[in-house]
C-alpha cells in the first residue's frame, strides 16, 4: 500500500490520541488496534529519538466520558492529559442504542444528544490539544443540507459551529451532499466513500459473481445517487441504469414528500445481476421498491450496497423481500450502529471500515497525502484481477 511506505518515511506532527465517544467505542477500539499494528514495525527502523518517544504505544485511546446528572444535563470529561497532542474525536450520531435518565425516565440518545456530547469533549480539549480533528462518519444533519422555502440550514450551521470551537479537520463518509463544505471553505473537510470495501465484501460473499457487461449492472435508485453509480460503473467497466422518483409535492409524510412511483432509465436487465448503490437506508422502503422493480424486469440477483444502514422501520420488510427473492444481499458498513440481530440475517454482509479509518487517521497525523486513500480505483482494479484469477 502506497501510504504505508509514506508513513514509514514521515514523522507525526504531534503525538496521536483518539477520543472515541461512547457512541463509537467498538469502532474506535478496532481503529486503535490497526494503528498499533501499523506502527509496531515502523519504529524499529528509526534510531532512538525524542521526536518519536510517544510514537509507538499499546493504546492511543483517550479515557473520556460525558456523565449525566439526574436532570439529563451532562458534562464532557477527559481523564488524562491531551496537551500538545493531535486529537481525533470519533462520534456516531446515529447510535440510538445508548440511553440516559431524565428525572427517572429512560431516554434514548438522539443525533442532537450525540452532537452535544461531541461539543462537550471539544470544549474540554480546546486550548490543550495541538490540533483537534472530528471523525463523524454520518455527517450530523446532512439530510438538511440545503434550504427550500423557509427552512433551517442545520448542517452548514453545525460545521460553522465546530470550526468556531477550534476544530481543524472534519472527516466524514458519503455526505448526502458534499457541497455543504462550502460553509467552511477555510477549514479541512474530507469526504470519503467505500466502493472498494463494498466490492471486497460482495466478492467475498459471492465468489462466483462475474463482473462484466454481460452479467452485471449498476443501478442508481434516484438522481441523487448518480455520481456514486457513475463512478462504480466506470471502474468496474459495466453498464448503469437509473431510477427517478416521482413525488407528490402537495403532501408531506414523515417530513418528506411521498414517492408516487419509480421510473427506470437504462438497458435491459434480463438475466443480469444488479448492484443498487446509495448513501443510506433509512426506512428502506424506497430501496426495496427499486429492488422489486429490478427483479420484475428479469434481473438475476440483486445486491444492495449502502454506506449507512439505519433501518429506522426495522427488518420485517427486508426479511419479507429476501424470502420472496427480491433481494439477495444487503451490504452496509460498520460506520454507524448496527443492532446485533442484523448480524443474524442471512442476507446481511458487513463492509468493515476500521482499517480504512485507521489509515486515514495515521495519514493525517503524519501530514502526508491522502490522495491514494480518497481514490480507490487502483485498489478495486487489483481486487478484480485477483477475483478473475480465482474464477479460472
Amino acid at each position: 500500500m502506497a501510504n504505508i511506505t509514506l508513513l514509514e518515511k514521515a514523522l507525526p506532527i504531534a503525538p496521536l490520541k483518539i477520543a472515541a465517544l461512547d457512541s463509537c467505542k467498538e469502532l474506535g477500539q478496532k481503529v486503535n488496534d490497526y494503528i498499533v499494528s501499523f506502527r509496531q514495525n515502523a519504529v524499529e527502523k528509526w534510531p532512538d529519538s525524542a521526536s518519536i518517544a510517544n510514537y509507538r504505544l499499546e493504546n492511543y485511546l483517550v479515557d473520556s466520558a460525558c456523565p449525566r446528572f439526574g436532570s439529563g444535563e451532562a458534562k464532557g470529561m477527559l481523564r488524562e492529559s491531551i496537551r500538545g497532542t493531535d486529537l481525533f474525536i470519533m462520534v456516531d450520531v446515529c447510535n440510538y442504542s445508548l440511553t440516559y435518565s431524565v428525572n427517572g425516565h429512560k431516554n434514548h440518545m438522539s443525533p442532537d444528544d450525540h452532537y452535544q456530547d461531541l461539543k462537550r469533549i471539544i470544549s474540554a480539549a480546546t486550548g490543550k490539544a495541538r490540533r483537534i480533528n472530528v471523525i463523524m462518519p454520518f455527517l450530523y444533519e446532512s439530510r438538511q443540507h440545503k434550504r427550500t422555502k423557509r427552512e433551517s440550514l442545520d448542517c452548514a450551521f453545525a460545521l460553522e459551529e465546530l470550526t468556531a470551537m477550534g476544530v481543524s479537520n472534519i472527516i466524514t463518509f458519503d455526505a448526502h451532499d458534499p457541497r455543504v463544505q462550502n460553509a467552511i471553505p477555510l477549514k479541512g473537510f474530507d469526504n470519503f466513500t467505500p466502493p472498494y470495501q463494498f466490492m471486497k465484501a460482495l466478492l467475498r460473499a459471492e465468489p462466483d459473481l462475474k463482473v462484466d457487461k454481460d452479467h452485471l449492472m449498476i443501478i442508481s435508485p434516484d438522481e441523487g445517487a448518480m455520481h456514486r453509480a457513475v463512478y462504480f460503473s466506470n471502474v468496474l467497466g459495466v453498464d448503469m441504469g437509473m431510477f427517478y422518483k416521482r413525488r407528490d409535492y402537495s403532501t408531506i409524510v414523515n417530513g418528506k414528500n411521498p414517492i408516487v412511483a419509480h421510473e427506470f432509465l437504462g438497458d435491459d436487465l434480463a438475466g443480469k445481476n444488479a448492484i443498487i448503490i446509495d448513501d443510506m437506508i433509512s426506512s428502506g422502503e424506497s430501496m426495496l421498491d427499486v429492488a422489486k422493480q429490478i427483479k420484475e424486469r428479469g434481473a438475476n440477483r440483486v445486491f444492495v450496497c449502502t454506506t449507512f444502514g439505519l433501518f429506522t422501520d426495522g427488518f420485517a420488510k427486508f426479511d419479507d423481500y429476501y424470502e420472496k427473492g427480491y433481494i439477495d444481499r444487503v451490504i452496509t458498513t460498520n460506520l454507524t450502529y448496527l443492532p446485533s440481530e442484523l448480524y443474524e440475517k442471512p442476507y446481511f454482509v458487513m463492509a468493515d471500515m476500521s482499517k480504512f479509518l485507521a489509515l486515514i487517521i495515521d495519514s493525517l497525523n503524519h501530514d502526508i497525502t491522502i490522495g491514494s486513500v480518497m481514490n480507490p480505483t487502483d485498489k478495486i482494479h487489483k481486487l478484480l484481477e485477483k477475483h478473475q484469477k480465482n474464477q479460472r
